[in-house]
This record gives C-alpha cells, sequence and structure tokens, in this order.
C-alpha cells in the first residue's frame, strides 16, 4: 500500500472528475470522523496491487501494521489498473459518484432489470434527465426512488436525446450494482 504519484493521481482525479465535475473537491476535502482523534481526519487515495483505495488517514495509519503481502483490502476501493495502464472506475465507487454526481439520469420501472443486466439505457427507458449533458459525460443512473443503479457516458447530449427514436441509445454502459451478483469472484 502506498500513495499514488503524480500521474496515476491526476489518470484517478481526470476520470472522477468526468463523473463529479467541480463536487470532486468534496471527495478530497471530506472530513473522516473514524479514528481516535478528537480532531477530523482527511480521506486519501491509496494503491495496493494495481487497486486504488479511498480511505480515511487514520485508516491508513492503523494499516501500516500490517504486512503488504497480507493487506487484502483498506477503505472503499474505487477503480483498479489494467495491465495496459488504464485505469476503470468499479461499482464499488459508486455511492461516491452518486453522493456527488454532476449529471444523472433516471430509469423508467420496467427498464431497470435490463440496465442490471449489463445493457446500455436507451430513450424509450430514460425517464428523466438532467440539463447541459454532452456525449461523452459521465452519468450516473438512478431509478426512479433516486436509488443508484450505476453509471455509464452518455452517448448523446440532452438536447440529442429529446430528438432520439426509442431505440437510441443514451447512456453507455460501464457498471452497475447487478456486477455484485455477475461478477462476485472478481470483486
Amino acid at each position: 500500500m502506498r500513495p499514488l504519484d503524480e500521474t496515476e493521481t491526476s489518470v484517478v482525479f481526470e476520470k472522477l472528475f468526468k463523473f463529479v465535475g467541480n463536487n470532486l473537491k468534496n471527495l478530497v476535502e471530506n472530513p473522516s470522523h473514524e479514528g481516535p482523534d478528537s480532531t477530523p481526519g482527511r480521506y486519501c487515495f491509496r494503491l495496493n496491487k494495481n487497486k486504488i483505495y479511498y480511505c480515511s488517514e487514520s485508516l491508513v495509519k492503523r494499516a501500516t501494521n500490517i504486512a503488504r503481502p497480507n493487506l487484502v483490502s483498506l477503505g472503499t476501493c474505487i477503480g483498479k489498473y489494467t495491465h495496459g495502464g488504464n485505469f476503470h472506475l468499479t461499482v464499488q465507487a459508486l455511492n461516491l459518484l452518486a453522493a456527488n454526481a454532476k449529471h444523472k439520469v433516471w430509469l423508467k420501472p420496467q427498464s431497470e432489470m435490463s440496465f442490471l443486466y449489463g445493457n446500455h439505457v436507451l430513450e424509450s427507458a430514460s425517464g428523466r434527465i438532467t440539463e447541459n449533458i454532452v456525449a461523452g459525460d459521465g452519468v450516473v443512473v438512478f431509478n426512479m426512488a433516486d436509488v443508484p443503479l450505476g453509471f455509464g457516458v452518455a452517448a448523446k447530449s440532452t438536447q440529442d436525446c429529446r430528438k432520439l427514436d426509442p431505440n437510441g441509445i443514451v447512456v453507455l454502459h460501464q457498471g452497475d450494482i447487478g456486477e455484485y451478483l455477475r461478477m462476485e469472484d472478481e470483486l
């Protein structure tokens, strides 16, 4: 477990910024009330075995007592680096993204299962969509009861979605909570 270097930090922050925008500072400056200290600490990002973890500094200090080969997880795993060096967000980051999301899409109840099986969001499935979405922006997908279901990338802008045919793709799927069942061995 080690802190991120300069290039790793910029790659992680660019990916997070795509989804949360200027709310990224809320993630970084979020006070942590964990541990024995009376003053609140901060949250930080750590790298362990190609996975990026979001955890409090007090937890990091306590984890130094554990040998690196024995340390399995620390805090919330928000993403991982692939063998090719690319960074991918994982479904465990959904709570952080949903709390600070800049762009949101709400699904109709009959379309939730389709998204949870890993399919893209079609125009006929979207119930509501936030304004000012540009193609390529990060989007968090909710059901109509505001429960976060997953995240993806906007395939069309908000204006284009209004003119789109019902079978047109609105959001390209990247991760959803159905992965907890489909890929439980890998998480």
